[in-house]
């Protein structure tokens, strides 16, 4: 087995469970906040997506974001700023989060996910050792930064189910 192939595997698996853990949400369980200033759904699930197209797109390779290109800036009502992508937000900036829509997040990821899936299936192994450099990281290996996002949006996939938990409770 080849190392993109975990690397799709892990994508693969993150999605799933992802599109498992908002089906059926409501707009007021999107943007639910277990208090003020806390995260919500909404937020998180942008902020992965941000992060996914900020990696494979700016990062690996220096190319325009989809948030850009596409416009999604313009579609989701969100600074068009293609450096935010919601690291580091306040609770004020948390809290100011436009109410948006969950089919509007869910196209934005498949858009991003098309263009990352196309750069990891042609990815040539050599790649994996390509230093980048980030304002975050430093200067790191293309490997280390797929394998630290794989782990990020897994982390984020299961703050979104169990603020959906909470959201919920226990009667629904």
């Amino acid at each position: 087995m080849e190392v993109k192939d975990s690397i799709l595997q892990g994508l693969n698996d993150t999605q799933a469970a992802l599109i498992q853990a908002v089906d059926g949400l409501s707009q007021e369980e999107l943007m639910w906040q277990p208090q003020p200033g806390a995260n919500h759904i909404a937020f998180i699930l942008w902020h992965m997506l941000r992060v996914e197209d900020w990696f494979f797109q700016y990062m690996f390779q220096r190319t325009p974001q989809v948030w850009e290109s596409e416009k999604w800036h313009e579609k989701l009502n969100l600074p068009d700023d293609p450096r935010i992508t919601g690291y580091g937000y306040t609770a004020e900036q948390v809290d100011s989060f436009p109410a948006v829509q969950l089919r509007d997040l869910l196209a934005y990821g498949e858009a991003v996910r098309v263009r990352t899936l196309d750069y990891v299936r042609q990815l040539d192994p050599a790649k994996f050792d390509e230093i980048v450099k980030s304002r975050i990281f430093g200067e790191v290996a293309i490997g280390n930064l797929i394998g630290h996002l794989l782990c990020e949006l897994a982390q984020h996939v299961g703050q979104i189910a169990y603020i959906r938990g909470l959201a919920r409770g226990q009667d629904k």
